[in-house]
């Protein structure tokens, strides 16, 4: 399957832009560790990215990729240059309206999305969220940019772009954070995120450009393909908006847990989401514009789709389960080794380990859950999708909200332990969402999945692999936690590697 090299090259790009990522966030947790300003800007960096992630990219690979990828498969070179053309200009001008309408309501949106915010948190996410608010809009527009990419099968630069954002923040901190104060610096963070979101954007434009020398700027929508895109965009604009006021919600009952608890979970979830993101999203983004792109008989269409879903499943789980046994066992070790330093305190790290440790349980089912979501837009199905996301969406906040405030003090332990509570919450409601995917995709194009053997096996290696790594926890006595974070994975990764190449599971070869 030749669609393997752009999800491995999709993969290269995110991993790339993830691990800077967590570099931004060390320095990040360096000068702030989980005070209110941390806090402050957390929620900061959450609020404006709902738009970019409800116009972005899942929403443009879901309404605009497949009918542009079929246009080149077909040949209609300048039809898809007036689509895209068409698509960029209402996208250009929705987000600019909705930009300034975010800025005029930032108080609102502080006091509904961190409503445990008070005084000078509350005023500096305030002054944060107005001050990041327009660099939000570019992101959007790269986000275009990788939907016309993405089509022509050029993977690399979209995911790699990342690494100029959280590049020019970090930069920016350390030449102009040391001796600042906590709000200074988050001030720092804030404004090095816009021009960083500028960079992002330019730099996939001369390449974007090259590869669709038809583009026809214009903000109408007569095309019926243009209206096409239009009507699945709005579908998938309420299911990405249910999807991201999970968010909202996590991000909400986080703020009430306690003092730090929102910098807590912001710290984790940028671990939990590399695998997610590295796995899932590599592989789901490559297999959109190619089953999208898929045609003959409904028959053909219908076993091509299932090939394509269980191979991209299989490859998932060989990497994801592994990420889920790493999260629960070594969650300390990895949060220590990330973070541990100036501001970020041991107690720190302990309190990301724990929620870490409910983030790995519905892991498996995020992943495989987006390459789901792909088969549905794939097939011209938006609502699907929508319809579930709801469900875990209603789910996951009612779990989270009774669970992590009543659960701690019932067992009459540290009111922060909510944290774990409340990503095991999100965990379990992404398991009733892929479920529900699954059966969706099986009545379309016949039974897909994993093999239960298959699934038992990587389960089986990657306990394995988890017991040997917490094993060198009890006898490493190096001096530095990320030469003990280095060391315990070497070891993880060797056993988990060995065994599954003893076991001779096909992805272990490429692995």
């Amino acid at each position: 399957m030749k669609n393997w090299g752009g999800a491995r090259l999709i993969a290269a790009g995110i991993l790339l832009s993830r691990v800077f990522g967590l570099v931004r966030q060390k320095v990040v947790a360096y000068f702030l560790g989980d005070s209110v300003a941390a806090d402050a800007l957390t929620a900061a960096f959450r609020i404006p990215n709902f738009l970019q992630n409800l116009f972005g990219e899942g929403v443009l690979s879901a309404s605009f990729i497949p009918v542009y990828s079929r246009l080149l498969a077909e040949g209609k070179r300048e039809e898809a240059g007036r689509v895209a053309g068409a698509v960029f200009s209402l996208l250009a001008l929705t987000t600019a309206v909705l930009v300034l309408g975010g800025i005029a309501a930032t108080p609102l949106l502080v006091d509904l999305i961190a409503p445990g915010l008070e005084g000078e948190g509350r005023g500096l996410a305030v002054q944060l969220v107005r001050l990041i608010f327009p660099g939000v809009g570019m992101l959007v527009l790269g986000a275009w940019c990788l939907g016309v990419l993405n089509s022509h099968r050029r993977f690399f630069l979209s995911y790699v772009s990342p690494v100029l954002f959280n590049l020019t923040v970090i930069v920016a901190l350390l030449v102009g954070g040391f001796g600042e104060s906590g709000e200074r610096v988050a001030w720092i963070a804030a404004a090095a995120s816009v021009a960083g979101s500028a960079l992002q954007f330019a730099i996939q434009v001369p390449l974007v450009l090259r590869l669709e020398r038809g583009l026809r700027f214009s903000p109408s929508a007569s095309s019926p393909l243009v209206r096409s895109v239009a009507a699945r965009f709005g579908t998938v604009v309420v299911g990405r908006g249910v999807v991201q006021v999970s968010g909202f919600v996590d991000t909400a009952i986080a703020s009430l847990i306690g003092a730090g608890s929102l910098a807590t979970l912001g710290y984790s979830q940028a671990i939990s989401m590399l695998p997610i993101s590295l796995f899932g999203m590599s592989i789901a983004a490559s297999e959109l514009p190619a089953m999208a792109g898929e045609i003959g008989t409904t028959e053909e269409v219908a076993t091509a789709l299932r090939v394509r879903l269980d191979r991209g499943l299989g490859r998932i789980a060989y990497f994801v389960i592994p990420s889920a046994v790493a999260l629960f066992a070594l969650g300390g070790v990895i949060a220590a080794g990330l973070y541990l330093g100036g501001e970020f305190t041991s107690d720190s790290a302990r309190w990301v380990q724990a929620a870490l440790a409910g983030s790995a349980f519905g892991l498996l089912a995020g992943t495989m859950g987006r390459l789901y979501s792909s088969a549905s837009y794939a097939l011209g199905d938006a609502s699907t999708p929508l319809r579930y996301a709801i469900v875990r969406v209603v789910l996951g906040g009612v779990l989270g909200w009774m669970l992590s405030r009543s659960l701690p003090a019932y067992l009459q332990v540290d009111q922060r332990w909510g944290i774990t509570v409340l990503t095991m919450a999100s965990g379990i409601a992404a398991w009733v969402e892929f479920q529900l995917l699954r059966r969706a995709i099986t009545a379309r194009i016949g039974p897909t999945g994993v093999a239960k053997k298959r699934l038992a096996a990587l389960w089986g290696c990657a306990i394995a692999a988890g017991l040997a790594g917490a094993a060198v926890t009890k006898v490493v006595s190096l001096r530095y936690p990320v030469l003990v974070a280095v060391e315990v994975f070497v070891v993880f990764g060797a056993v988990y590697l060995g065994a599954t190449r003893l076991l001779k599971v096909d992805d272990a070869r490429r692995a």
